[in-house]
C-alpha cells in the first residue's frame, strides 16, 4: 500500500480526451436516426453503417454547424479548411475496417477552458484541438462469443483533446464538469451522460517532482461521470506511484474503470498512430468555411456559463451554489430571467429554492434528468412575494415549494390548504401576546427577560405560536413582546 509520504514525492499530470455526441437528427454520413436510446439492436442503421460495397458517405451539414458552435464554447479558432481521414483497425464494431475521423486537419484548432474549482479558483486547461469523427458500434461479450450492435455506428462526434495541463484529480473533475456545461449550453449535445452523450478518456502519468520529462501514461477509457473521472485519476496516481516505488516500470496501455470495485484494470497495450495506418478519405470532400459563415453560426450560440457567473456576482453566492445552478442551462436562464424581471432579493430566494429541484433531478452521473423547470416564473415570484410580505415563514415556503414541485399548483392555494398563512395583523398578535404575558406559566420567563436573559424570548414566542396555532408572524410576536416588557 502506497503511503502519503511516497505520494508526496511525485507529480501527477493528466490530459483528457472527451468524445461529445452531437445533437443532430441523423448520423454523420448516413440518414439513419441518431437517437439509439431504447432501440432494439441494429434497428437504427443504414447500408452505409454496415460498410456495404458501393455505399458512399454524405456529410451531415448540421454536424459541421454544431462543431463550429463547440469551437466558440472552447474559445478556439475554426479551421477554414478541414479534412477527413481513415483510421484503420479491424474490429467487428466497424464493418468497413476503418473509422472516419480528422487526424491531420481538424475543424477546431487550439483553444482553452477555464474550469472553476470548489475553492473558487480557476484552472486553465489548453485545448490542443477538437476533431469530428464517427462513433463505432457496440460489442457485447458472452464467454466465447460476442454480439455486435451497430445502432451507434456512424454517430457524429467531436473529440476534444486537452493539453496535459491538469495536475490533480480535483482539477480533472472540474475540467470535465465545465466541459459538460460548455457543450450543453452551446447546444452542441443533449448531455445525457448515462447514455454516453459525453465520454471521457483520462490519460494519467506520474513523475518525480522536478523531473523535466513526463512519465509513461496510462489511458483510462470511457468514463461517463465527473466523479469517475476524479476517482480513476486518483486510483491511477496511487497505482503508478506504488509500482515506481517498487522499482517497476509503467506500461503504456489502455485501462478500463470498474465502478463497483473503484479501480482500473488493464485492457490492451496502447497503439501508436502508425498502427492505424491513417490515410486521407477520398470519398469526402474537404470542409471549406469562410469567416462570414463561421461568424454567422457562432452568433447563434446562447449565453455560456461565464456570462451567468458575471451576471450573478450581485447575488453574492459562493462558487458551490453557482456551479450547482449551472448544471442546467434552463435553470440558469430561469434564474437570470427572475433577476432581470424582479430584484436581487427575489432572485436569490428563487435560486436557492431551485437548488432543491436540482438535487431531486440529478442522476447518478451528476447530469440533470430534465432541463424543464416544473414551476412557472410567476408562481416562483408569488411564493417569494408571500415570504417578503411575512405571509409565509421560510420553513413554510419550503413545504409549499415541495408541493408545487409535485402538483404545479398555485402557491397561495397550497399555503391556504395547508393552513400555513402567517397572521401579521399587529392588533391580533398583540392580543395574543397580552394573553401569554399574563399567563402565570410565563411569569418566570418575563422576569428573566427583564433582567437581560435574552434566551427566554424563544419560550415566549413559542407560547404565542402555540396559542395562534402556528399562524402568528414570529418576528412580529418577538417585537411586540420586547415592546410590552421594556
Amino acid at each position: 500500500m502506497v503511503t502519503e509520504e511516497q505520494l508526496a514525492k511525485y507529480d501527477i499530470t493528466i490530459g483528457i480526451e472527451c468524445h461529445v455526441q452531437l445533437a443532430t437528427t441523423t448520423k454523420l454520413f448516413s440518414g439513419a436516426n441518431n437517437d439509439a436510446r431504447n432501440k432494439a439492436p441494429n434497428t437504427v442503421v443504414n447500408p452505409i453503417d454496415f460498410g456495404l460495397p458501393g455505399m458512399l458517405p454524405v456529410l451531415n451539414r448540421e454536424a459541421v454547424t454544431l462543431a463550429i458552435k463547440a469551437g466558440k464554447a472552447l474559445s478556439a479558432d475554426i479551421a477554414h479548411v478541414s479534412r477527413f481521414d481513415r483510421k484503420h483497425y479491424f474490429y467487428p464494431d466497424l464493418p468497413k475496417g476503418y473509422q472516419t475521423t480528422q487526424m491531420y486537419n481538424p475543424i477546431i484548432l487550439a483553444g482553452h477552458v477555464d474550469a472553476p474549482l470548489e475553492d473558487g479558483t480557476m484552472v486553465k486547461v489548453r485545448i490542443h484541438h477538437a476533431h469530428m469523427e464517427e462513433d463505432a458500434g457496440k460489442l457485447t461479450h458472452f464467454g466465447d462469443y460476442s454480439l455486435v450492435d451497430l445502432n451507434r455506428a456512424g454517430t457524429p462526434l467531436i473529440e476534444i483533446v486537452s493539453e496535459p495541463d491538469i495536475h490533480s484529480p480535483a482539477e480533472a473533475k472540474a475540467y470535465a464538469t465545465e466541459l459538460y456545461r460548455l457543450m450543453t449550453y452551446a447546444g452542441v449535445t443533449h448531455g445525457d451522460l448515462y447514455n454516453g452523450n459525453m465520454r471521457f478518456d483520462v490519460n494519467v502519468s506520474v513523475a518525480l517532482k522536478g523531473a523535466t520529462e513526463l512519465g509513461t501514461r496510462a489511458e483510462v477509457k470511457n468514463l461517463n461521470s465527473f466523479k469517475s473521472v476524479e476517482r480513476a485519476a486518483e486510483y491511477e496516481f496511487r497505482r503508478q506511484v506504488e509500482r515506481l516505488e517498487k522499482g517497476e516500470r509503467i506500461v503504456q496501455e489502455t485501462r478500463g474503470w470498474d465502478e463497483a470495485k473503484q479501480k482500473t484494470n488493464s485492457q490492451r497495450s496502447k497503439e501508436d498512430a502508425q498502427d492505424y495506418r491513417y490515410m486521407p478519405d477520398a470519398d469526402i470532400p474537404p470542409i471549406v468555411l469562410s469567416d462570414e459563415e463561421i461568424n454567422e453560426i457562432q452568433a447563434t450560440v446562447p449565453a455560456l456559463p461565464s456570462f451567468y457567473r458575471d451576471a450573478w456576482r450581485e447575488l453574492e453566492f459562493d462558487s458551490t451554489v453557482i456551479n450547482a445552478l449551472l448544471l442546467s442551462p434552463e435553470i440558469a436562464k430561469f434564474v437570470q430571467t427572475i433577476l432581470e424581471d424582479t430584484n436581487k432579493s427575489t432572485a436569490r430566494r428563487v435560486a436557492l429554492w431551485l437548488l432543491m429541484a436540482v438535487d431531486e433531478n440529478l442522476d447518478a452521473n451528476e447530469s440533470i434528468q430534465s432541463n424543464v423547470v416544473p414551476i412557472s416564473k410567476e408562481q416562483f415570484i408569488t411564493l417569494a412575494t408571500m415570504v417578503d410580505a411575512n405571509e409565509l415563514s421560510s420553513t413554510a415556503a419550503k413545504e409549499v415549494l415541495a408541493e408545487m414541485l409535485k402538483s404545479s399548483d398555485d402557491p397561495r392555494k397550497i399555503a391556504e390548504a395547508k393552513n400555513l398563512i402567517q397572521v401579521s395583523d399587529e392588533g391580533a398578535i398583540s392580543a395574543i401576546v397580552d394573553e401569554v404575558l399574563a399567563d402565570p406559566s410565563s411569569a418566570k420567563a418575563v422576569e428573566d427577560l427583564k433582567k437581560g436573559n435574552d434566551k427566554v424570548i424563544g419560550f415566549l414566542v413559542g407560547q404565542v405560536m402555540k396559542k395562534s396555532q402556528g399562524k402568528a408572524n414570529p418576528e412580529l410576536a418577538q417585537k411586540l413582546i420586547r415592546e410590552k416588557i421594556t
